[in-house]
């Protein structure tokens, strides 16, 4: 045992119960039926302690606390502690008075939990010495411990099935969506060979058409559909010749159309 080892609490039960046992005459193992169960040696608590890997069962005064004895455990199972063979709530234990004295007493509890959490106290403890021992010896021994070995065998193969898997997009055969304009709309193209259709303004409007203004009327024998009128542009100033009286002429707009002018004649 190291110093400066802490000194941790197990399990802790109220009741106990100690016995004298007679010698064991065989090796068949102790029985409580050959106790006086009826009249306890001493009753008391009973605490359960460890020190680094030894435990150590206390009986203790219930009121004081004073310690009436204790038996280290530094193996479970073994001689240190031994269940009877005719019940699960009593065993024997090993006694110690620190002077190399030994002896050898029967516990007994009234409850069966509370003989269960005793026994299952002391396997926790011994399981996690266990496990410490085996840590300490990978430490000294890295390279000893199992290796995880991830490749195949010689001749060994894997077989995937992909037949359930997704095409990817854009592969073979499968189109592409069309992105999504700005706004979210999704833009259609022309459909082949469409051609770009004429607005006709309803009657009585003016067009710009070539530079000049045409006007929409209704001809009278077309069965109402829209003619185009071309409308006379205004005639503008006429200058005489620079080294002349410059004298200026104002042309009139003619109020009836004349033959040849563009305007349409039925």
């Amino acid at each position: 045992m190291e110093e400066g080892e802490y000194e941790s609490v197990l399990c802790v039960k109220p009741e106990v119960h100690v016995y004298r046992i007679p010698p064991r005459a065989t090796n068949r193992g102790y029985r409580a039926a050959e106790w006086q169960l009826d009249q306890p040696s001493w009753s008391g608590r009973l605490r359960i302690t460890a020190k680094g890997q030894v435990a150590f069962i206390k009986l203790e005064d219930r009121t004081s606390g004073e310690l009436f004895a204790q038996a280290p455990v530094d193996q479970f199972p073994g001689t240190a502690v031994e269940s009877v063979t005719d019940s699960s709530r009593y065993f024997v234990i090993r006694i110690e008075d620190g002077n190399g004295r030994r002896a050898f007493i029967g516990i007994g509890f009234g409850d069966r939990g509370d003989a269960f959490d005793f026994n299952v106290a002391l396997q926790d403890h011994f399981k996690w010495v266990k496990q410490q021992c085996e840590f300490a010896k990978q430490a000294q021994n890295p390279d000893q411990g199992p290796k995880l070995d991830l490749g195949f065998k010689e001749g060994q193969t894997i077989k995937l099935n992909i037949a359930n898997m997704k095409k990817k997009e854009g592969a073979a055969g499968t189109p592409r969506a069309r992105p999504a304009s700005a706004g979210g709309l999704s833009l259609l193209p022309p459909p082949p060979g469409g051609k770009t259709s004429t607005l006709i303004p309803p009657p009585g409007e003016q067009v710009s058409v070539g530079g000049s203004l045409v006007q929409t009327a209704v001809g009278p024998s077309s069965g109402g559909a829209a003619v185009s009128w071309p409308q006379p542009r205004p005639a503008t100033t006429a200058t005489t010749d620079i080294w002349g009286d410059f004298t200026k002429s104002t042309g009139s707009t003619s109020s009836q159309p004349q033959p040849g002018t563009g305007w349409v004649q039925f």
